[in-house]
């Protein structure tokens, strides 16, 4: 047999039984290997969850940046709704990776925790209760066994030892018969130690047999007591197992999505979103907006008169004017969710407006300005416009302005297409501060809040040229809007 004891001698490994003795240290220390599981599981379960924690992070990146793209894209109508849509779809399931990062560390990583602390207890001295308590019992339950053990080893050992001793006195006696120089008496030494070792051999024996009926009386009552302490340890083993099968049930459920009724939806409504995108209502929503759906001031015969027809243009008339209307001004915040679809027309000094514009200007410090919003575009579009030329617009009335379609500036202050391209200037996008209605047909309206781009600076008479979101491009009052930052 293998192992060794306390009280016990060594012996020769005959297998590699559990009944052996010592061979129990193996049940012991799958308790010790229990605990180390349960970190192994908790190091698991927290490295999934930095897994997913990263992978939301990383999708709602990735929607963040392409959805800047989109807008600030050419593309436009349905498909661009269409786009989108995919940017949402990867928000929504961030937010439901951050869920199974949240399930796995706050329940199941607590969960393994708490466990583990209940039933695992810390000695003083090292190691853990239960397996110092298996232990214990093994050794008790082996202790009576492992006594009359020793006492059938130790008879084997002396039978062998008197065989062996027999078979030696038997050969040299058969010699001795042939060598005719020993004389009587010592042959008869010879034979006479034939005949003792034959007597030591049946003593041995004897006793041998006695030692192993006595531990074949005892290994009964062994074999209980070793079954129920292993019945313990089975029974504890029992428990983790089936706590293991509980939590990755519990991890299972909470990183399976595919039966996860609001991921379905994600894609249910991904896939409506995508399939409204209608090219025919974009073709016709480009047509009426930047085709020959256009509308157009065709030129028409003015009658001169020097007091009623004098054609003037936009600029003219808000310098020479002694007040400025303001169309349908809110404040942005609260006031600005309440304002209404009919604008309010309130006429204020021209001073008035000055002050206004001096403190509400974003572009005092032009140049500072520009650059500090140019640094912050990283990663972004950044779109020249070349079609504009900057006109300088005359203060006083000639015929020419009238009769000349093609000047520099028409009727209505409009530039001319045709004109060359004027130095590209850098794109910035601005915030509404107050409501606006445009006055003409050259002008743009918007609501306090909404965000445009800025494609040309503020001129004399302080109106700024812009395009908004739909890709419309006009003018609007350079004091109406501030920088975004």
């Amino acid at each position: 047999m293998s192992g060794s004891y306390d009280d016990s001698v060594g012996v020769e490994v005959s297998s590699d039984s559990f009944w052996e003795v010592g061979n129990y240290k193996r049940t012991v220390k799958r308790i010790d290997d229990g605990h180390r599981l349960c970190s192994d599981l908790m190091n698991c379960i927290h490295e999934r969850a930095r897994i997913e924690k990263t992978y939301a992070q990383q999708l709602t990146e990735w929607a963040k940046r392409w959805k800047q793209l989109v807008e600030k894209g050419p593309q436009y109508g349905t498909v661009e709704k269409a786009w989108h849509a995919v940017m949402s779809e990867a928000e929504k399931v961030s937010e439901l990776h951050l869920d199974i990062k949240s399930a796995l560390m706050n329940e199941d990583f607590e969960k393994i925790k708490n466990w583990q602390k209940e039933a695992f207890h810390k000695q003083m001295i090292g190691g853990f209760k239960e397996t110092k308590e298996a232990e214990d019992g093994y050794r008790k339950a082996q202790k009576p066994w492992a006594k009359k053990l020793k006492e059938v080893e130790a008879a084997k050992k002396a039978y062998h030892a008197a065989c062996k001793e027999e078979k030696l006195a038997i050969s040299r006696e058969m010699n001795s018969k042939a060598d005719p120089a020993l004389n009587p008496e010592q042959l008869k030494k010879l034979q006479d130690k034939v005949e003792k070792s034959k007597q030591d051999v049946l003593k041995t024996k004897e006793k041998y047999e006695k030692s192993l009926k006595d531990l074949d009386y005892v290994t009964p009552q062994y074999m209980e007591n070793m079954e129920q302490v292993f019945e313990q340890c089975q029974q504890f083993e029992e428990k983790r197992l089936r706590f293991f099968r509980e939590v990755l049930l519990e991890v299972q459920k909470h990183l399976d999505l595919s039966n996860d009724v609001s991921y379905k939806n994600i894609y249910r409504e991904l896939e409506q979103n995508i399939k409204t995108a209608d090219a025919i209502e974009d073709l016709r929503w480009f047509r009426a907006n930047h085709g020959p759906g256009m509308s157009m001031n065709w030129p028409q015969f003015e009658e001169w008169s020097a007091d009623f027809n004098r054609t003037l243009s936009r600029r003219e008339k808000k310098k020479a004017s002694d007040g400025v209307t303001l169309t349908g001004v809110n404040q942005t915040g609260d006031q600005a969710s309440q304002h209404t679809k009919h604008s309010s027309h309130l006429s204020v000094p021209s001073n008035t407006v000055q002050s206004l514009q001096s403190s509400y200007n974003p572009f005092e410090d032009e140049d500072d300005t520009g650059s500090t919003v140019s640094e912050k575009e990283d990663n972004k579009i950044k779109n020249v416009s070349s079609s504009e030329k900057n006109q300088s617009y005359p203060t006083e009335w000639s015929d020419e302005e009238s009769s000349n379609p093609f000047s520099s500036t028409d009727a209505n202050g409009d530039t001319n297409p045709f004109d060359e391209d004027a130095s590209p200037a850098v794109e910035v996008r601005v915030r509404a501060l107050y409501d606006y209605e445009g006055q003409e047909h050259d002008e743009l309206s918007f609501k306090a809040g909404d965000e445009l781009t800025k494609t040309e600076d503020e001129d004399e008479q302080g109106w700024c040229k812009g395009r908004l979101d739909n890709g419309q491009v006009g003018l609007y009052p350079a004091n109406y809007v501030e920088a975004i930052q």
